[in-house]
């Protein structure tokens, strides 16, 4: 497994999607999934040149990206100060303690009681951190929030400044698992919908980032507006569970 290799294929493939769509190849980053993946291979991206890293779960992100953050004498040292983490599975209340320590964006906030933990505990630590809205587009997927509807409240509670250390910057979705790329397209279309809607009714914020698109359809996603595609076995094989 050559995760230097993998990444330029991945790179290459953005930027042939982003030249097909007249997308601004700026526009998008990559993600790195490196959930069920060890440091060492964490490092071997780093050392790549990939500093955006995206886990599923707290408990092991913590694990990882704890000992990242920690690293003094190492050739990844001051590589590792760039290193960015975003949580993006589903979270549950009791881990937001550690989630908002390690992390810089929350990509999966499905719910206002979520919002309330994340903005107690970022309270305690005097630390802002950024989020994305979890729309709920794909029948398979239960995350997210259910409507466009059900995030214009969450919106509405943030223009009352109920939420002073979180800072919404767009919106996130997981594509039905199916090999139907209109059904692919629809979540994703329906997600860049949402977050028109709601540049216009919201203008006080920045909520242009579209994170959707995974390994498999990543290049749809660029296609219909992704900023953000999340892949992680294209870059680091199948999952060592």
């Amino acid at each position: 497994m050559n995760i230097k290799n993998n990444l330029e294929k991945i790179l290459s493939q953005i930027d042939d999607a982003c030249i097909k769509s007249g997308r601004d190849r700026n526009e998008v980053k990559l993600v790195a999934v490196s959930k069920f993946h060890p440091l060492n291979e964490i490092n071997e991206a780093i050392n790549a040149g990939q500093f955006l890293f995206g886990e599923n779960r707290v408990q092991e992100a913590k694990e990882k990206f704890s000992d990242l953050i920690n690293l003094q004498n190492s050739d990844y040292a001051e590589k590792s100060q760039n290193v960015e983490l975003h949580i993006i599975g589903s979270l549950q209340r009791n881990k937001v303690k550690d989630a908002v320590k390690i992390a810089s964006c929350i990509e999966s906030a499905d719910r206002i009681e979520l919002l309330d933990e994340i903005e107690k505990q970022c309270a305690k630590l005097d630390k802002k951190i950024s989020i994305l809205f979890e729309l709920h587009t794909g029948e398979e997927s239960k995350s997210g929030f259910e409507s466009p509807e059900k995030i214009k409240e969450a919106l509405i509670l943030f223009s009352e400044n109920r939420y002073p250390h979180i800072i919404p910057r767009g919106f996130m979705t997981m594509a039905p698992f199916t090999e139907d790329k209109d059904l692919i397209r629809k979540s994703f279309k329906s997600l860049r919908e949402c977050r028109d809607r709601f540049l216009k009714e919201f203008p006080q914020f920045d909520l242009s980032e579209l994170s959707m698109g995974m390994s498999n359809d990543f290049e749809i996603a660029i296609e219909e507006g992704s900023t953000m595609v999340r892949v992680g076995t294209s870059i680091f094989g199948p999952r060592n569970y």
